[in-house]
């Protein structure tokens, strides 16, 4: 399927319909049958985030969450991933008292937690600076692809404050709390060798070829069962919340599940006649 070309905001194109993207600043394409992409668009200001960026990412989640993607990419630019949070923004984000602050920080979450909850697999392609809420994006996807030349961190506590939209409590979960701390209180902008080193990525690749590696990624997703892979994510995420002999039981439950899916069916009897499976998500 061919890039889709973009449209204005006020003229969403029905999905399914070839060359359709949408958002100001957060534009939704599908460049090959199955693989959606989400690119960040504000890249005067380096991808930081303001509150309209954040209603277009809840907005795109949603019309994700009812569709029938089955991988999701989450880039930016050459330049930067994301940078976090517009500072021009910031002093706005406490006037009115803690209050409007703590419900700014709920807009961030919900579509944060949106992107864990939705049973896709999420693939940040990272090139460039992925600094603050930008980092803490890409931790609430589940695969990370990185440039080489890319920088990331938590840099929050230089101005008083810690990571706050999932930079400590999904980072725990990622590398463990000694190397959660080591990161958040003492690693500042990291180099990308050194992210990895530390557990944060995925797959690491040349300058500029983050996107290329995420599509490879995404390709090799979207060649196996929707469902299986939805439900493995679901619960992954759970296992890591709950103590073993629950998990156990998910797990139980997640298989019972797809034991009667058409797509098992259709993958055992593909293994059988030795082709490929067709799958319906089903």
């Amino acid at each position: 399927m061919a890039n889709r070309n973009e449209i204005k905001r006020a003229e969403p194109a029905a999905r399914g319909e070839a060359g359709a993207e949408r958002g100001q600043y957060i534009r939704v394409s599908e460049p090959e049958q199955g693989i959606w992409v989400l690119r960040l668009n504000r890249p005067e200001v380096m991808n930081s985030w303001n509150a309209e960026m954040r209603e277009e990412l809840a907005q795109a989640m949603a019309e994700l969450a009812m569709s029938d993607a089955r991988v999701v990419i989450v880039r930016g630019d050459e330049r930067a991933f994301s940078a976090g949070e517009d500072v021009r923004g910031m002093a706005g984000l406490t006037q009115g008292g803690t209050k409007r602050f703590r419900a700014a920080a709920r807009q961030i979450h919900s579509a944060f937690d949106l992107i864990e909850a939705i049973e896709v697999p999420f693939i940040a392609a990272i090139e460039g600076v992925a600094a603050g809420g930008g980092l803490e994006l890409a931790l609430s996807c589940d695969f990370r692809v990185l440039g080489r030349a890319a920088r990331l961190g938590l840099p929050e506590s230089n101005v008083g404050l810690i990571p706050g939209s999932g930079g400590c409590s999904r980072l725990v979960r990622c590398v463990g709390p000694a190397r959660a701390k080591q990161i958040v209180m003492l690693e500042g902008m990291m180099k990308a060798e050194r992210a990895y080193e530390l557990g944060l990525v995925t797959r690491l690749v040349d300058a500029g070829q983050a996107m290329d590696g995420a599509l490879e990624m995404a390709r090799q997703l979207a060649a196996k069962a929707p469902l299986a892979l939805g439900m493995a994510k679901l619960v992954i995420n759970t296992c890591a919340d709950v103590d073993l002999e629950t998990g156990r039981r998910l797990e139980r439950i997640g298989q019972s599940v797809l034991k009667k899916s058409a797509d098992h069916a259709e993958g055992a009897q593909a293994f059988i006649e030795k082709r490929k499976p067709r799958w319906t998500g089903t």
